[in-house]
């Protein structure tokens, strides 16, 4: 509860509030002055708010030498704790896990059960989207459909980046957040399928034929999970 009241208050202040959302946005390591520059206020105020959001674990940081001379620069990004506020207490995390485990111990059924799960939860969370818009998927462009995308991805907290190549009818999705990620770390096999076909229920609900091949993997060391879609022409 002490920490929940910590970071209400730091969240509280609206600058620090959308200095935050920047550096979640921006997937990549910010210092000082660009943060200054971007909210246009002193340095010494871009560093204040920042201690703040380390204080309360939200951010971290460490010094690096920028290659180009000069003393080394303190590089801030997101921390890999999880903030979680409820009121009253809720342990969602525990649930998660009991769930898993209990999946699991059905055998490869539970495993089969827990992927056309997640499928049905992707595509569900595409048709409320579309359904927030009066929309279906036949009716859209492709360029529409990558925005409904993209809306439905961070609504899922994945902090997504798409990229694409039209001549190739092809989609680069980068997700540079795993909601999973903690579950995942003693489950990774299974979630992270699950994860895949939660993905691919996402994307079959807007394109009739696509191939979702998985290139990078946060749990093996990279910065993203990495897709490349591939749609038939």
């Amino acid at each position: 509860m002490e920490q929940t009241l910590r970071i209400t208050n730091v969240l509280s202040d609206p600058t620090r509030y959308y200095i935050y959302q920047y550096i979640t946005n921006r997937h990549e390591e910010v210092n000082v002055q660009e943060v200054a520059d971007q909210f246009n206020i002193h340095p010494n105020v871009a560093r204040l708010h920042l201690s703040k959001l380390e204080d309360v674990n939200m951010l971290v940081s460490e010094t690096k030498k920028t290659g180009k001379g000069g003393r080394p620069s303190r590089l801030y990004r997101l921390s890999d704790e999880v903030i979680q506020m409820h009121f009253p207490f809720r342990d969602y995390m525990l649930l998660a896990k009991v769930t898993m485990q209990t999946m699991l111990s059905l055998g490869e059924v539970g495993k089969q059960a827990l992927h056309v799960t997640g499928k049905r939860f992707g595509a569900e969370l595409m048709e409320q989207e579309l359904a927030k818009r009066g929309q279906t998927g036949i009716e859209l462009t492709f360029e529409q459909k990558l925005e409904i995308l993209k809306s439905a991805a961070t609504l899922a907290g994945f902090y997504p980046s798409l990229e694409t190549n039209a001549e190739k009818n092809q989609i680069y999705f980068q997700i540079f957040n795993c909601p999973f990620k903690e579950v995942a770390l003693d489950h990774a096999e299974e979630v992270c399928t699950m994860h895949h076909e939660f993905l691919k229920g996402m994307f079959e609900e807007l394109f009739d034929d696509v191939e979702l091949i998985e290139s990078e993997n946060m749990l093996s060391g990279c910065k993203t999970c990495s897709y490349q879609a591939i749609m038939a022409k």
